[in-house]
């Protein structure tokens, strides 16, 4: 038998604790949980469950017939953090095809991009992990 290495499988198949990682994975994200401990009680699932699974579940966003995504961030307003951002695209392969900066308001500027990713290395989840862990980006979604 063949083995996979990623599936694609609808969250109504699979076990609940799935959705709720997702879940806490996104209360950290936007800020409503301070840490993974808050972040689990309001998912109801275990500290350990947490940990087992969040680097192995993510949601689906599905692309259109010419691979375009639009990418929202919200940066802090030092030199560099927009270069290390567009950087880390270029080095995963992604094209970048617009962007629309806004003037920072409060040390932070909003950003939105759409991008290709016709030649993306990586999936798109651990792109969007990658971007996250850059200093100085506080938040990066796909809308």
């Amino acid at each position: 038998m063949k083995e996979y290495d990623t599936l694609l499988v609808k969250a109504s198949a699979l076990p609940e604790v799935f959705s709720r990682v997702l879940y806490a994975k996104e209360l950290i994200e936007n800020g409503t949980a301070g840490n993974v401990s808050e972040a689990v009680k309001i998912a109801g699932i275990s500290r350990s469950a947490f940990y087992k699974y969040k680097d192995k579940v993510f949601p689906y966003h599905k692309q259109n017939n010419e691979n375009t995504l639009n990418i929202s961030a919200d940066l802090s307003d030092r030199a560099g953090v927009f270069s290390a951002l567009t950087a880390r695209l270029f080095e995963k392969g992604v094209n970048i095809l617009t962007i629309n900066q806004n003037h920072p308001v409060d040390g932070i500027a909003a950003v939105t991009l759409s991008v290709r990713t016709d030649n993306i290395t990586i999936p798109i989840e651990e792109l969007m992990t990658l971007l996250r862990k850059i200093d100085g980006v506080i938040s990066v979604k796909i809308i």
